[in-house]
């Protein structure tokens, strides 16, 4: 029976600056070593879920995933890249779907949310369509369920009120639309539900402790690794 043995990159590293070898290993090793370029404010609410390193188990259910990358590597067929960046694609979020399922893991609230019967209807189509109007009636109406129900079941798995959510979502995108500077601040207010710049810098400053041009501004003269980076 195989097992699993956690090796930061950053030991592999280290050791071979230093003895020009790497740590020695018992078993047959095969390392597929990917990266992604994180660059927005999005992906950081999954970031800061996580732990600096995870490991999931071999007997888990991305194992055949794996073995079919790993086959799909160096072959040179036409579409390639294409069908590689899917696969690790379907690779990351089979990993977190394993790791967030073990009982070390500590999944935000937004995940176990969106497989509830009462909080998960109302979560995707805020996800869907953030700039729609959304009330707590209709969320609820979505649900099947009353207001009252929504409200209780919602806070209590994700930390926030079905609309103080909405607002924080809207923002967060927000904030990856103002490193576009071809969108004005009155642009990205449309797209995530403000009539008005007016309204939507309030909501903002309310939020992120800035205006959106401030935002704009330190996000555009730090460069997109640092724009990045997640607020307060």
């Amino acid at each position: 029976a195989g097992g699993v043995r956690e090796v930061r990159w950053d030991q592999v590293r280290d050791s071979g600056a230093a003895s020009g070898a790497v740590p020695e290993f018992d078993c047959a090793t095969v390392l597929l070593a990917a990266a992604y370029d994180v660059q927005e404010q999005l992906p950081q609410r999954l970031l800061r879920a996580l732990p600096p390193a995870l490991v999931v188990p071999d007997e888990e259910d991305c194992a055949p995933l794996r073995d079919y990358l790993e086959a799909q590597l160096g072959r040179g067929r036409p579409g390639d890249q294409i069908v590689l960046d899917r696969l690790l694609d379907w690779m990351l979020v089979c990993t977190l779907r394993d790791w967030f399922d073990r009982p070390e893991a500590d999944p935000p609230g937004w995940y176990g949310a969106l497989g509830d019967e009462v909080a998960g209807p109302a979560l995707r189509a805020m996800h869907d369509d953030p700039a729609h109007p959304w009330t707590t009636a209709e969320l609820a109406s979505r649900a099947g369920v009353s207001r009252t129900t929504l409200a209780k079941r919602f806070t209590e798995l994700v930390g926030d009120g079905p609309v103080a959510y909405l607002t924080e979502w809207r923002m967060t995108l927000a904030a990856d639309l103002l490193t576009r500077p071809e969108l004005t601040v009155a642009a990205v207010a449309r797209r995530v539900g403000y009539a008005d710049a007016f309204g939507f810098s309030a909501a903002f400053k309310r939020v992120r402790g800035e205006s959106p041009s401030a935002f704009r501004r330190e996000a555009l003269a730090s460069g997109p690794a640092e724009a990045a980076a997640p607020a307060g």
